[in-house]
């Protein structure tokens, strides 16, 4: 297994792939046929849940899908990994979000991240986003972990895992092309003019990332690749001379 540096998280929510229950459920999910056949058959799109969450307030009930529009909240000690469409994720612990709708009723347009953290893997698609309190993401088809640090005044952490993605915090403006784990700060105050800083790749593993992605049929760039890279929070598969985060290039 990759390894993985925690940040304010314990290794437990880390490594929540490889309980026996979340295996059981990703096999079962898998061997029914996935989303378009629970669709069909009118079954939940929840893959796993642990402990306890609320559906727009509401205790979530068994075979109770999540929609597009559903404002969801996890418990302490608590996951949720659900699909949507050609999408996956995986809500951590004391987690406040929305799912808004898109062009149709399981299509995501916007993850509204207010509190907390999600693991999510993103099939190719256009007009979807991303956003905290102090940043927003277009997304084109990505891994991604996001999460809000409230120790830290605010402030937020996007990891682009793979993939291209639009950053915005503030006036600064980045497209994030990454092979292999991009890490950004979306700051509540400006650190030496930028509220878009550079990140270390922190919370989250390869292992996390690629059972989402094996949900809705998908692989990493890492597992196309048959290599993985640096995990430093740059995003390049090999460290060359010269390769510099795209945060560091911000001209103010």
């Amino acid at each position: 297994m990759t390894q993985h540096t925690l940040h304010g998280r314990s290794d437990d929510e880390i490594l929540w792939f490889q309980r026996r229950s979340f295996l059981q459920a990703a096999a079962s999910w898998s061997a029914l046929g996935g989303i378009s056949t629970a669709a069909a058959q009118g079954r939940s799109n929840i893959v796993e849940l642990s402990g306890e969450a609320l559906l727009n307030g509401r205790r979530r009930l068994p075979q109770q899908t999540v929609q597009t529009g559903d404002v969801i909240i996890t418990g302490p000690q608590s996951k949720l990994v659900f699909v949507l469409g050609n999408s996956a994720f995986h809500v951590r612990q004391n987690s406040q979000l929305t799912v808004e709708r898109g062009a149709t009723l399981n299509v995501v347009s916007v993850l509204r991240l207010l509190q907390g953290a999600v693991v999510s893997v993103w099939g190719k698609g256009v007009q979807r986003q991303i956003t905290t309190p102090t940043l927003t993401a277009g997304i084109r088809g990505t891994g991604a972990y996001t999460e809000i640090f409230d120790n830290q005044g605010g402030n937020s952490y996007f990891c682009n895992c793979y993939g291209t993605v639009d950053l915005s915090a503030g006036s600064d403006r980045v497209v994030s092309t990454s092979s292999y784990h991009q890490a950004f700060w979306g700051e509540v105050q400006a650190k030496s003019g930028r509220m878009l800083t550079p990140g270390k790749a922190i919370n989250h593993s390869d292992e996390e990332v690629e059972y989402l992605a094996r949900l809705v049929n998908q692989h990493t760039a890492w597992q196309i690749a048959g290599k993985k890279g640096m995990k430093d929070g740059k995003g390049y598969m090999q460290d060359l001379p010269g390769q510099s985060h795209p945060a560091e290039m911000l001209v103010h």
